[in-house]
């Protein structure tokens, strides 16, 4: 794992411990050795936050990131960043060690593929652990388009007025809502043409927040497949203001 280095100057200045995060990133299907970099460097300049990152190369749809080895994998970190693409990991075991920190409490921000992990037996019609987790259920998405994103009014979403992405993946809400424990904050509405030259429009939850088995804080967002989404100013703003708001510290003391 590597730690991006901060600034310590202003959090100095202000006495401010800085949040501990860690990124767990890899998988299938995704630039993920730029997009580390893109985060944990995003990250840490908004806000007051030390990013840690654990990468693993693989890209297969069974990638386990090697952190998770360690039963005690999330000790020490105050949030955790979840960008994974792991499909077919579908052991309960493994996928219990990885969620039982969030059941103690701590913190997670589900990003993009993350909605798309861990389908363990029941996926797509139960709510599996995972699903429960994120508090929405995603089974894919179409062709990439523009996302139009409309947004509702809330502190995490001030970054967001007048966006239209590039050509991006619109993940799909299977069941057609969140779960009772998740709360909108974002829509996307994409136009795609198939092959025939016909035009379907397609809307879907794209952020939102989840108050997982009535005590962890989860923000998620499945936009951010593509480079330049995760490098939009825009985006690395939503994201650092969900992760804030995660931990409940959305404020002047940790923005930078």
């Amino acid at each position: 794992m590597a730690a991006v280095a901060q600034s310590p100057s202003l959090a100095q200045a202000e006495d401010v411990k800085p949040i501990r995060a860690l990124l767990v990133i890899g998988g299938c299907c995704h630039d993920y050795a730029t997009q580390k970099e893109l985060l944990a460097k995003g990250i840490s300049e908004r806000a007051h936050v030390e990013v840690v990152i654990a990468y693993d190369p693989d890209k297969s749809t069974e990638h386990l990131n090697p952190v998770y080895e360690n039963a005690n994998w999330a000790e020490g970190f105050d949030v955790i960043i979840h960008d994974e693409c792991s499909a077919n990991v579908k052991d309960l075991n493994v996928i219990d060690r990885i969620i039982e920190p969030h059941r103690q409490g701590l913190p997670a921000v589900m990003l993009h593929c993350a909605m798309h992990c861990y389908r363990s037996e029941g996926y797509p019609k139960a709510v599996t652990p995972w699903f429960e987790l994120t508090g929405l259920q995603s089974t894919g998405h179409g062709r990439q388009a523009p996302i139009d994103v409309t947004y509702l009014e809330h502190d995490i979403t001030k970054s967001l007025a007048n966006w239209t992405t590039i050509n991006e993946e619109l993940y799909n809400n299977f069941t057609g809502r969140l779960l009772d424990t998740a709360s909108p904050l974002a829509s996307g509405t994409q136009v795609t043409r198939n092959n025939k030259g016909e035009e379907k429009t397609d809307e879907a939850v794209v952020v939102w927040t989840n108050m997982y088995r009535d005590q962890t804080r989860v923000f998620s967002t499945s936009l951010g497949h593509n480079n330049e989404t995760a490098a939009d100013a825009r985006y690395l703003d939503l994201v650092t203001r969900g992760l804030l708001w995660s931990c409940d510290k959305l404020n002047d003391k940790y923005l930078k």
